[in-house]
């Protein structure tokens, strides 16, 4: 089993920054495609970008243009720059890994966008 640990997330205003990032326990190289998923109180969890391991990638609608997902092959780490955030981007932010058909997930880490 992959384990994941997020870092990054906090409090950040309307049209901020951050970056989240996600370390895996093993070499990256051996995982199929790792995401960053999302969970806001009341809601159902839900997919905000994707990269496999060909280096293709994938967003939700809501955040294309504005989120960017990437990759540090060296450091076994996933990134996930947010710019131009905004409130509805509220949320649990949890890192996910697939491979040999097992998932996995992090512990999650808050992001809370708010005046």
């Amino acid at each position: 089993q992959v384990q994941l640990v997020e870092s990054g997330g906090g409090l950040v205003q309307p049209g901020g920054s951050l970056r989240l990032s996600c370390a895996a326990s093993v070499s990256i190289f051996s995982i199929y495609a790792m995401g960053w998923y999302r969970q806001a109180p009341g809601k159902q969890r839900e997919l905000v970008a994707r990269i496999i391991n060909s280096g293709s990638t994938n967003y939700a609608d809501s955040v294309k243009g504005r989120f960017t997902i990437s990759r540090d092959k060296a450091k076994n780490t996933v990134y996930l720059q947010m710019n131009s955030l905004k409130p509805e981007d509220t949320a649990a932010y949890y890192c996910s890994s697939e491979r040999d058909g097992f998932r996995s997930w992090g512990q999650g880490t808050q992001v809370t966008v708010s005046s």
